[in-house]
C-alpha cells in the first residue's frame, strides 16, 4: 500500500469516526469540536485529491468561521440537551424521510459512473478556456471567477455585506445607563455647552 493509499485510509477514518461522534456526542461543546476535526479530515481528503482550493476554503470558512461561531453559541446559550430531546422522538418519521432520501442520492452518484460511464467524462470536462489547462487549480478558478463572472461576485459580495450590517443592527441592543459616544454631539459642541462656570462660596465646595 502507497503513502497515498495511507494517508488516504487515515483520513477517511477521522473523518468518519468524527462525524460519529458528532451525532452521539452528549456535550454540544463536545459535538463542535468534533465537528472541527471532521472538517480537517476532509480538507485533508480533498488536498490527496488535488484540490487545494476546496481543502483551504473548508479550513479557512467552515473550521475558522461556522464552527467556531457554532461553539461560542452553544457555549454562551447553555443548551439545556436533556430537556431539548425530550420531544425529538416525535421527529423520528421525519428524519428517517430524509436520511432515506440522502442514502439515495449517495447510491445514485456512486453507481452513475458505472451505470453511464460517458456522462462521468463530460460533467468531468474542463471549460475551454486555453490557459485552464496549465495553470494550478486555484488559478484557474480565479482566471474564471475574476473575469467572466465578476459581475455575480461583486454581487454576492454586497449582499453579504448588507445581510452582515443587517445582522449587526438587529442584533444591536442599548443598555440602560452606560454612557455612548456621540459623534454629532461631540462635534456640535461649542464654549457655551461646553464649559460651565460655578462660582463657588468661600469655604464651601462643589
Amino acid at each position: 500500500m502507497g503513502l497515498q493509499a495511507t494517508f488516504f485510509y487515515f483520513f477517511a477514518l477521522i473523518a468518519v469516526g468524527g462525524g460519529l461522534m458528532v451525532v452521539f456526542s452528549r456535550n454540544p461543546v463536545h459535538s463542535v469540536l468534533f465537528l472541527i476535526l471532521t472538517f480537517v479530515a476532509a480538507a485533508g481528503l480533498f488536498l490527496l485529491t488535488g484540490a487545494e482550493f476546496l481543502a483551504l476554503i473548508l479550513v479557512v470558512v467552515y473550521v475558522g468561521a461556522v464552527a467556531i461561531l457554532f461553539l461560542f453559541v452553544v457555549m454562551m446559550l447553555d443548551l439545556d440537551m436533556g430537556r431539548m430531546k425530550k420531544g425529538a422522538l416525535k421527529y423520528a418519521p421525519f428524519g428517517a424521510i430524509i436520511g432515506l432520501a440522502l442514502l439515495a442520492q449517495l447510491v445514485i452518484a456512486l453507481s452513475g459512473s458505472y451505470l453511464a460511464p460517458s456522462t462521468a467524462t463530460t460533467l468531468a470536462t474542463p471549460m475551454p478556456i486555453p490557459p485552464l489547462d496549465q495553470v494550478t487549480n486555484i488559478e484557474a478558478l480565479g482566471q474564471v471567477l475574476y473575469t467572466r463572472y465578476i459581475l455575480f461576485f461583486q454581487i454576492a459580495g454586497l449582499i453579504l455585506f448588507v445581510a452582515m450590517i443587517g445582522a449587526i443592527v438587529l442584533t444591536l441592543r442599548h443598555k440602560e445607563g452606560v454612557r455612548r459616544q456621540s459623534i454629532p454631539v461631540q462635534v456640535a459642541r461649542n464654549p457655551k455647552t461646553a464649559i460651565e462656570i460655578v462660582k463657588v462660596e468661600s469655604g464651601r465646595g462643589l
